[in-house]
């Protein structure tokens, strides 16, 4: 199994404060399938953003798609991001867009063709539910709405890498088991998934690799119980 991404000794810290992240050691493989846990503040979101190629550590090496990414120049990170399927927890959506501009947007950039971009996200919204809200901007949609809307995009393309941060938090239980459904058809056609979520119950039920993020450290939790 090739590497997605790397991380070799890695540590973050915020100026002159104390590592939030350190000695992170670990690989995510092509395929692959991980839950990451760990208490509110413990890094998951910061974890992300390294993944995103957002920030970068104070030290240590990463390697996106076999990038080392200190090396990477600026006018390149667009291309390498597209290859990466984001849920931030704020959604950032586009708000002057529907909810089907929203989804179709990486399909655009990636030059679709319109029929196949209509078909393509026409089903993955009934899919996650939002089929009746197709031409709804973000403002009329609800928390729950927003962020399936959010899922969707980052889906749609099929990436490489799925980066998803507390993908289930505004959903009830029946969407969240159907949203990790989803991830896992992705994960099944060769996507790599990250999963960062306080959903124990979805964890245990889907039995992927976990690991927890406590201390600043990752640790490998899987057969904890």
């Amino acid at each position: 199994m090739t590497d997605v991404v790397s991380f070799r000794n890695v540590g973050v810290r915020y100026e002159s404060g104390p590592e939030i992240l350190r000695d992170l050691n670990f690989t995510l493989g092509r395929g692959s399938f991980h839950f990451l846990t760990g208490a509110s503040g413990a890094g998951k979101s910061t974890l992300m953003r390294l993944l995103f190629l957002a920030l970068r550590q104070t030290r240590g090496e990463i390697s996106i798609f076999g990038r080392d990414n200190i090396r990477i120049p600026r006018e390149e990170l667009p291309a390498i991001r597209r290859k990466i399927g984001v849920v931030f927890q704020d959604f950032r959506l586009i708000n002057h867009l529907t909810t089907f501009e929203n989804v179709a947007l990486p399909l655009r950039v990636a030059g679709v063709e319109d029929l196949q971009i209509r078909k393509n996200v026409t089903e993955l919204l009934e899919w996650v539910g939002l089929g009746d809200h197709i031409n709804a901007v973000p403002s009329r949609l609800s928390g729950g709405q927003q962020q399936r809307v959010a899922i969707a995009r980052a889906v749609i393309g099929r990436p490489a890498l799925l980066l998803a941060d507390e993908p289930t938090g505004n959903v009830d239980d029946r969407i969240a088991m159907r949203l990790l459904y989803l991830f896992e058809e992705l994960n099944k056609l060769g996507t790599t998934v990250l999963i960062a979520t306080h959903n124990r119950q979805l964890v245990r039920r889907f039995g992927h690799t976990q690991w927890l993020l406590e201390g600043g450290t990752l640790h490998d939790v899987t057969n904890s119980g």
